[in-house]
């Protein structure tokens, strides 16, 4: 029976030869294709490998202390966890963080910050990830599971763990996207010894993490992996969406290479687990 990584490198090479031809062959080719692997030739950083942060963001982009739970309502002596995740006591807990945001702000319009308060109040309902929506850009990259990094001479692709996603990045800009989608266009170039990522086309429907902080569909990301380290890539990226900020930030963070036979990507395709939750209240008989 083939590996879980096995059939995560095919789909992952499969889906590649759909926008690039000679991705796959170069993959087939490794390790020696990746001595001078890089989209742009030779003297580019390697950065195949599966990755993964090792910090809170996704529960809260910026500097936050322990909570009892990200869902809370109001106690007789203060706030308290919600009712539906009482059950999961320290489960449903949210661990403290420094944060990710330069300057530990993020520069919401008034208007917009009274919708991020109202996100997060109603975060069991409307928290993208909860609904396994695909995360977008940048939450994919700091969700806790890994990603993995396919790159060659002449491309570049990006598989995530959580709910299958993928994301090529291309090498020469085919001009606007055409639609709006969940992870976006993103189109690559090097400056140096940094790889620079400008996303653009992404819809409205994520988030940046479960603390309710959103955008409109004028969000444009601005990524910088940059290697510094054998098995680390410091990861940046400047959000610019004037429809909701009063002006561009910047978050930044470690990327860090897995090690042994853990390093691959697992299944874990949540649609299915949040079946009830989208479709069980259209059953003819409820469940009590």
């Amino acid at each position: 029976m083939p590996s879980f990584r096995s059939i995560n490198v095919a789909i992952a090479m499969a889906l590649a030869g759909l926008f690039w031809p000679g991705m796959a062959q170069a993959a087939a080719d490794a390790p020696s294709a990746q001595a001078d692997a890089a989209p742009g030739g030779p003297g580019h950083p390697d950065l195949n490998g599966v990755w993964q942060v090792l910090n809170t963001a996704n529960d809260d982009v910026l500097p936050h202390p322990a909570r009892a739970a990200l869902a809370l309502r109001q106690g007789p002596n203060g706030p308290v966890p919600a009712k539906e995740v009482v059950a999961l006591g320290a489960v449903g807990a949210v661990p403290a963080g420094f944060g990710v945001v330069d300057g530990g702000e993020i520069p919401y319009s008034p208007a917009a910050l009274k919708q991020k308060e109202e996100n997060q109040a109603h975060w069991l309902e409307r928290d993208p990830e909860i609904k396994c929506y695909l995360p977008g850009v940048p939450r994919a990259t700091y969700m806790p599971h890994p990603l993995q990094i396919f790159q060659s001479r002449e491309a570049l692709l990006i598989a995530y763990e959580y709910a299958g996603a993928v994301r090529p990045i291309l090498f020469r800009d085919p001009g606007p996207p055409p639609v709006d989608s969940w992870m976006g266009q993103s189109v690559g170039h090097w400056e140096g010894d940094t790889l620079v990522v400008v996303v653009t086309g992404q819809n409205d429907s994520t988030w940046f993490d479960r603390a309710g902080d959103f955008h409109s569909a004028d969000l444009r990301v601005v990524e910088r992996y940059t290697r510094t380290g054998p098995d680390t890539i410091r990861y940046e990226a400047e959000i610019t969406d004037a429809q909701v900020f009063t002006r561009p930030w910047t978050m930044h963070m470690t990327l860090y290479r897995r090690q042994g036979a853990d390093a691959q990507l697992q299944q874990f395709k949540c649609v299915e687990f949040v079946e009830e939750l989208v479709y069980g209240k259209l059953r003819k008989e409820k469940l009590p």
